[in-house]
């Protein structure tokens, strides 16, 4: 658990939850320095983690074994990779899937044959094996076929691959699922609680990712030079940068953000602190050249993003059409203490609200030395306690005060009950239905906290007609359905940032919001819905390369300056403003 109180302290800034909580304010959110992503690669570079390939063992068509050691100063693990032939009538992003190209697995200490040949019969299996205790990492990922085959021809013709191909498709491999926390036999997630090295949510899993990527352009180097050993080369350092890890996402990822709203209290408090304590500096003349630059490289990131939906290319192209605005402001307005707190004010009245949330990453992104302390305060104990002897008109308050967004809907009108949640019988998946038109409605899955917070001071609210000095446990006594959601009100009132501020069942509730939300905290770049329930992403791109993490850097300042990658020009330098590395 982390103390709220030990976190810098932000003296005049903080939103209100009212305006951050908002589901289509969270669906616009960018990746900023805290996410996942970000603070693992700055970890990895400070502590000189040191990765280093202990067995490729691939036949002609890559296909094989690959295990790559990662030496901290805490621990040693290994990533095991096992690439597999996969027809094209198996290949599926969805997770119902049985066969992927590559499924992998990241182990806690050293792995010995034993250990390997079990890995071998259960990984490929996934979900269907029996995975050993000390796998901390459990995943599985499809090759993009066509950036493949294009990287492998271009290499073994002795060229590069055309950048544009990474800014359509910025990756040669998707995950379609990257398990931790327990999940099918593997490590428990208090296995990592005390870790130095995993304590942040999600850094062992997004560590798997990163190797994943790093095994990606060994492997089409690797088939290149089988293909034609003697005009193969080796994949630009600017491309290879530029080449991140897709992941195929759907509804399965929304209940997590209603079942932890502790946990979200962090990760969004902790950005609205980092964003409070960046309004708070008195800008230098030099901050503004540097956000002017940031803005600038920002614009044209999206106006590279590829998306084919149509909402998205919608959105996409408002804020392009936004920033140049931006900038024209940011050079005429005169330098000010209080130039930050102009800028966001006058980004509320004049910009999108995608545009908006730009601003605020880019922002986040000027003071490292004020901000990065708070990637420590991105968990939480999520405990939620009852408190039976509560006066029960204390409870009342708290809803009316605390939760007052939830009474003011009816949530019996047909556009308020339009969808219910529910899971699917094939892989037991959140998916979502239309309430008395769809079967499954009695498998309702108790998502939308809103109904339930409002039908819970309606039934208390009459109680105490009739108990004005009743406690909690009475009420209870008599009403125990509605329980769970009293422990989370009581367990909730001082965290104002756990709960999104929707009625998930409405019919304009949206829940690509909701996939984005969880994303951008990850470090999700390129967000590609492909219907209204699943979307691709991308991760990594821009990051350092393993080799360059293993070299003793010149600046630490320079592996962190990668967000919004553009595309390189493989006979130049990257553009994605420079990772001014030694190589080793």
């Amino acid at each position: 658990m982390h103390d709220l109180d030990s976190q810098p302290s932000v003296r005049s800034f903080l939103r209100p939850a009212e305006q951050v909580m908002g589901l289509e304010r969270l669906g616009s959110l960018h990746a900023s320095r805290l996410s996942f992503v970000r603070s693992l690669v700055r970890q990895m570079a400070r502590q000189r983690w040191q990765v280093s390939c202990s067995r490729f063992d691939l036949d002609d068509n890559g296909h094989g074994t690959a295990i790559y050691r990662v030496q901290t100063p805490h621990e040693r693990y290994h990533e095991v990779i096992f690439s597999q032939p996969l027809s094209d009538e198996a290949r599926s992003d969805r997770v119902i899937a049985e066969a992927w190209d590559v499924t992998f697995g990241l182990v806690e200490g050293d792995v010995d044959e034993s250990l390997l040949e079990q890995m071998a019969a259960n990984v490929p299996l996934q979900e269907a094996g029996r995975q050993h205790p000390r796998l901390l990492v459990l995943s599985r990922a499809n090759r993009s076929l066509r950036n493949f085959s294009h990287f492998t021809q271009a290499l073994a013709q002795g060229r590069q691959p055309d950048p544009a191909w990474l800014t359509k498709v910025g990756y040669l491999y998707r995950t379609t699922a990257v398990y931790g926390n327990g999940k099918f036999g593997i490590a428990d997630f208090a296995r990592l609680q005390d870790s130095p090295d995993f304590k942040r949510p999600f850094s062992v899993q997004m560590l798997a990712v990163y190797l994943l990527r790093h095994f990606s352009i060994a492997q089409v180097e690797h088939i290149a030079r089988v293909q034609a050993p003697q005009t193969a080369v080796a994949l630009n350092p600017e491309l290879s940068r530029y080449l991140g890890i897709g992941n195929s996402t759907g509804l399965g990822m929304a209940p997590f953000l209603i079942n932890h709203p502790k946990l979200i209290q962090q990760w969004v408090y902790c950005r609205e602190q980092a964003l409070g304590l960046a309004v708070d500096q008195a800008p230098s003349d030099a901050d503004r050249r540097r956000l002017i630059t940031l803005t600038r490289r920002a614009l044209e990131h999206l106006r590279q993003t590829v998306t084919e939906d149509t909402e998205q290319g919608e959105r996409n192209a408002a804020t392009v059409a936004a920033l140049p605005e931006v900038v024209i402001w940011l050079e005429q307005v005169p330098l000010d203490p209080d130039l930050w707190q102009q800028l966001l004010a006058w980004g509320e009245r004049t910009l999108p609200l995608e545009a908006q949330e730009l601003i605020n990453t880019l922002l986040i992104e000027l003071y490292p030395l004020q901000i990065d302390a708070l990637e420590d305060h991105m968990g939480s104990d999520e405990r939620m306690e009852l408190v039976p002897d509560m006066p029960l008109v204390r409870l009342k308050q708290l809803i009316e005060t605390h939760y007052d967004w939830t009474l003011a809907e009816d949530y019996d009108a047909p556009d308020a009950c339009y969808w219910f949640w529910y899971r699917s019988a094939e892989k037991e998946e959140p998916r979502l239905g239309v309430r008395y038109t769809e079967p499954g409605q009695e498998k309702e899955m108790p998502l939308a906290m809103a109904p339930r917070v409002r039908k819970a001071h309606e039934a208390l609210s009459r109680f105490l007609e009739e108990h004005p000095r009743a406690l909690v446990v009475e009420f209870l006594m008599v009403n125990p359905s509605h329980k769970a959601i009293v422990r989370r009100i009581q367990g909730m009132t001082e965290t104002p940032y756990g709960e999104i501020r929707a009625n998930l069942w409405h019919r304009d509730m949206k829940p690509m919001h909701l996939l984005r939300t969880k994303l951008s905290f990850f470090g999700a770049s390129r967000f590609d819905p492909k219907s209204d329930r699943w979307v691709r992403i991308t991760l990594f791109q821009g990051a350092p390369l393993v080799e360059e993490l293993n070299a003793e850097p010149s600046n630490l300042a320079d592996f962190d300056d990668w967000s919004f990658p553009l595309e390189p020009s493989v006979h130049g330098m990257p553009m994605t403003g420079g990772l001014a590395v030694q190589q080793g």
